[in-house]
């Protein structure tokens, strides 16, 4: 017997100093891919790069029992004040090493060496799945399509999250 489809509550943060509702375009992106799978997005905010503000917000959605996952975008890079692998990575039960491994595998085919720059990665908090991607649309689209879309569908086989 197949399993049934199970909508994920996911919160979702873009991470940046620049970006507003209006041309928070990552987002965008991420918010169209979560509602179009049929999941539901539980929040969505905007944040500036810094590590307390990040974990503020972070914690408040890793404390919410309605909120299963955390999805966040920008901050992941190398310049200036990127810094949100710092600001989340502390907040972890356990990383989920393979996330970044395997997202910077799938973007070399795009980005080739530029992918060693991304700082992808993921990890799991009190039972909430935390996702933090690069703030490009193409590394959401790439981390949405072909790792987060399938891993959120309780039918992926031979596992799933």
């Amino acid at each position: 017997m197949e399993k049934q489809f199970i909508p994920v509550n996911i919160a979702l943060l873009t991470i940046s100093d620049s970006r507003t509702i209006e041309n928070d375009t990552s987002g965008k992106v991420l918010r169209e891919c979560i509602l179009n799978a049929d999941h539901h997005l539980a929040d969505q905010q905007i944040v500036v790069d810094d590590r307390y503000q990040i974990r503020a917000i972070i914690s408040k959605w890793i404390a919410d029992p309605d909120i299963q996952a955390i999805i966040t975008t920008g901050g992941t890079g190398l310049t200036g004040r990127d810094g949100t692998p710092e600001a989340v990575k502390i907040l972890f039960d356990k990383e989920i090493e393979g996330f970044g491994e395997l997202f910077r595998q799938i973007s070399y085919h795009d980005i080739r060496t530029s992918t060693i720059q991304s700082r992808a990665l993921g990890g799991v908090a009190n039972g909430t799945f935390i996702f933090c991607l690069p703030g490009s649309s193409g590394a959401c689209k790439t981390g949405w399509n072909d790792i987060l879309k399938e891993q959120l569908d309780a039918r992926h086989r031979p596992c799933n999250f």
